[in-house]
């Protein structure tokens, strides 16, 4: 009965995921950016106000890089904004997007203070969880340096995050897009290594199967990053591949989770699928793209806010499945 539970689940799913991959869109063109009263404000505010460079513009916004026209775009988003929320009778959308972005208020320079401010929180998780594995798992313990990896890369996936949430530019979009992929690439590596611990040296065909696996996932990222640098930036496809291979490890971690559960009936084996189901209903928060309240709490930051719960837990997990396994080789041995 658990098995075909977990089945059930494990197709549930792969469905939702893909209807969230099929609502979920990225554009660049939005409605606020055709609005002539927007275009008519920029081009005022640059003509009158932008003739001397960019010495109009405070130092604070000029250390994040603001030019006098960027600067002039952020105002009127904000003009129109207000604008159209004043408007009587009421508009049904007043606020709507420039840019394919939400106007936010910027808080020293600062374009998206929430997601910055929760994407430190999940860099903080991130450092807290990483200190827990290098402090409570032995050095000796084979899957302790894979942990430990798995830290560095979400932490540098977090501050990538930070920098491109904080200033909207090509390169560090690129940045974090790239980052975020090693992020859930990685989490797809180190799983079956766990799961069928092909990190142990017996049977001498484990050997074998991690290098091979070590090697399609590294041609995977590299293939990856080569299509969207060389070939075309793809946002559909992009979220394409992050969904599949986010798909595969929850499924796998689904899996493992009913399976340590019936072997040990310990409520800590089944963290991993409670942390999966946390991740899906975060992930719906996408769903939402509604308006920032108070112009900075949106779905996007709110999401970014579900996950720094279930990355702790999630450590907690990785420390005590160490514990686990290490206590049950003393036995052995």
């Amino acid at each position: 009965m658990v098995v075909r539970q977990s089945r059930g689940w494990s197709y549930s799913l792969v469905s939702w995921l893909i209807l969230l991959l099929c609502l979920i869109t990225t554009t660049h063109a939005s409605l606020g950016d055709r609005l002539p009263e927007f275009r008519d404000c920029v081009s005022i505010c640059i003509e009158q106000n932008c003739g001397r460079g960019n010495a109009v513009i405070p130092v604070y916004l000029r250390l994040l890089f603001w030019t006098c026209p960027s600067n002039c775009d952020h105002t009127c988003q904000h003009i129109i904004t207000d604008q159209r929320v004043a408007r009587d009778p009421p508009m049904l959308d007043p606020v709507v997007q420039y840019h394919g972005k939400w106007p936010f208020l910027r808080i020293l320079g600062v374009q998206e203070p929430c997601s910055v401010l929760f994407s430190l929180l999940n860099l903080l998780a991130h450092r807290r969880g990483m200190s827990q594995v290098k402090e409570l798992i032995p050095a000796r313990y084979p899957l302790r340096k894979y942990y430990v990896f798995f830290g560095y890369v979400g932490m540098a996936s977090w501050v990538f995050s930070m920098i491109f949430h904080t200033r909207d530019f090509n390169a560090t979009e690129k940045l974090d897009y790239f980052a975020a992929g090693a992020s859930v690439l990685y989490g797809l590596y180190y799983t079956p290594i766990r799961i069928f611990r092909l990190d142990q040296r017996k049977p001498p065909v484990k050997a074998t199967l991690l290098r091979l696996w070590t090697l399609i996932c590294a041609s995977m990222y590299v293939a990856h990053i080569s299509y969207l640098t060389l070939w075309r930036w793809d946002y559909t496809y992009n979220m394409a591949a992050n969904v599949a291979v986010g798909v595969v490890q929850n499924i796998l971690w689904s899996w493992f989770s009913v399976k340590r559960y019936q072997k040990l009936k310990k409520p800590w084996a089944a963290w991993p699928g409670m942390i999966v189901a946390w991740i899906v209903l975060a992930m719906s928060l996408e769903l939402l793209d509604f308006a920032p309240v108070r112009g900075l709490l949106d779905a996007h930051s709110l999401w970014h806010l579900g996950t720094v719960g279930p990355t702790i837990w999630w450590y907690n997990f990785l420390v005590r499945d160490a514990q686990q396994d290490i206590a049950g080789e003393r036995l052995k041995a």
